[in-house]
């Protein structure tokens, strides 16, 4: 079963002053009319020991965002640069949200809360600095479900109404607004470096490489990287192994993330920021979640492809730190990682143990045929297969009596009564469209409660997912 987080002290760490003057703005937050809370996620209010705190604090501190005891005296919207859809922006920046507290977790691990939805900053430019609810209801259903799959992801810890009335071009106005506040391992995008290296910060630029490999420690670099012991390429090599697995992450849940540009890339690794997100309703490398991204180049087959390219953005903003050679090599690696990613997480959610590159990867591309063929909804594919039951004489049912299933030590037993459920917990986008219905019309959270409830016990079903030697199980 899937570790719970775990319950620790308030441990208040405001680092980020430490470069705030020449990262963030001090901003302050809007004066919201009304605030009805709709949702605490006190599962991981507990791991930095806020669980506790009564509602009216709780929408004090999360709705009026009124300072945490030790903490960030005022809230900071970062600044940074940033490619949208390929093209250069330095006209960006926290526009509706700021970072406003810093602690650390039961395991030591500095986290930030930071908000979507909280007014406006001197990077709004024309916009209203607000979050729609029907936008914080969906964020709610993706962190939950990604979590639930092994995705490593920010999880939305408040969602407070406020009262407000929107108007927004791509959904029926006015609607109803929130404010909403992300639990993340960090806020630090590859176009705070872009910012940095546009300007010609130099020693900026370093001491932001130095604050992240502090801040989020990982593997040194292979034995045979040139320049390995040099902070950028350090941190380079770190990056890309992340964003490889959290490519990898995305592909085996079968979710299309849809805004995969330099400012939407934690160098943490960590998933986040959900717009137009979607779930394949069946295995399509061609499959887009956001209406305006006509030349598919976020697809789900083009994921992949997306974040290497914004690796090499990074690579691009670290070149007056360090020789190209090394930086490129650190690109290189981005390939196999994924490869080996795929095939710890594909297995996993399949229930059976990994064999070997070559194995694996056919029984992969196997998979992937029979999806294309069958269409059938990744979920539903998983599911039946679940354990490595349910196979048939095509080439992946060959391939896939083959591997042995994983045992209750792991996860539950192929044959646990949960992995014979004929619907299996999925997030279709009629679905999701229902569930907002619901609060909409009749103010009924019942159904997203519902939803919440099952996506929860499918991960706890899943069990931990697979990390790489030297990661720290940071999806668990």
């Amino acid at each position: 079963m899937r570790r719970e987080p775990q319950a620790g002290a308030y441990l208040p760490d405001p680092r980020i002053n430490r470069i705030a003057d020449w990262l963030a703005d001090p901003v302050f937050s809007a004066d919201f009319p009304a605030h009805t809370l709709r949702w605490r996620n006190d599962r991981w209010a507990a791991s930095i020991g806020l669980d506790g705190l009564p509602d009216d604090a709780w929408m004090s501190h999360f709705g009026r965002f009124e300072p945490l005891a030790d903490n960030l005296p005022q809230p900071l919207a970062l600044r940074y640069h940033g490619h949208q859809f390929r093209n250069y922006n330095p006209n960006i920046g926290d526009g509706r949200g700021f970072l406003f507290a810093q602690m650390r977790d039961a395991d030591g691990r500095l986290m930030d809360l930071g908000t979507k939805g909280s007014g406006q900053t001197p990077y709004s430019r024309d916009g209203d600095g607000r979050l729609t609810l029907k936008g914080a209801v969906r964020e709610i259903l993706a962190t939950e479900l990604l979590e639930a799959l092994g995705v490593y992801t920010s999880k939305t810890f408040s969602v407070i109404e406020t009262g407000e009335s929107l108007w927004r071009g791509d959904e029926p106005s006015p609607t109803r607004a929130a404010v909403l506040v992300r639990l993340s391992h960090g806020h630090i995008r590859i176009g705070s470096f872009q910012r940095l290296y546009a300007l010609e910060e130099t020693e900026h630029l370093a001491a932001l490489v130095d604050y992240c490999l502090e801040t989020y420690p990982g593997n040194p670099a292979p034995q045979d990287a040139p320049g390995r012991d040099e902070p950028a390429v350090r941190l380079l090599h770190q990056v890309v192994e992340r964003l490889a697995d959290l490519a990898a992450s995305w592909t085996v849940a079968g979710f299309v993330h849809g805004v995969l540009n330099t400012d939407n890339m934690n160098v943490s690794g960590e998933s986040f920021d959900y717009g137009p997100w979607r779930w394949l309703p069946r295995w399509d490398t061609r499959f887009t979640a956001a209406y305006f991204d006509s030349a598919g180049l976020y697809a789900f087959g083009r994921q992949p492809e997306a974040l290497l390219w914004n690796c090499g953005q990074l690579a691009v903003a670290l070149r007056s730190l360090a020789e190209t050679a090394p930086l490129v090599a650190a690109l290189d690696r981005f390939g196999p990682l994924y490869q080996q990613a795929m095939a710890r997480r594909f297995t996993w959610r399949l229930g059976v143990r990994a064999k070997g590159a070559e194995d694996d990867l056919a029984l992969i591309q196997a998979a992937e045929r029979a999806m294309t063929e069958s269409g059938e909804s990744p979920d539903a594919f998983f599911l039946r297969h679940r354990g490595a039951r349910h196979a048939g004489e095509d080439g992946f049912g060959v391939l896939l009596r083959t591997y042995a299933p994983t045992d209750g030590a792991d996860a539950d037993a192929a044959d646990a009564p949960f992995w014979t459920e004929t619907e299996p917990p999925s997030l279709p986008i009629e679905e999701v469209e229902r569930i907002w219905a619901a609060i909409d019309q009749r103010d009924d959270w019942s159904e997203l409660d519902a939803k919440v409830t099952v996506i929860r016990e499918l991960g706890r079903h899943l069990g931990p997912p697979p990390v790489p030697a030297g990661h720290s199980a940071h999806s668990t």
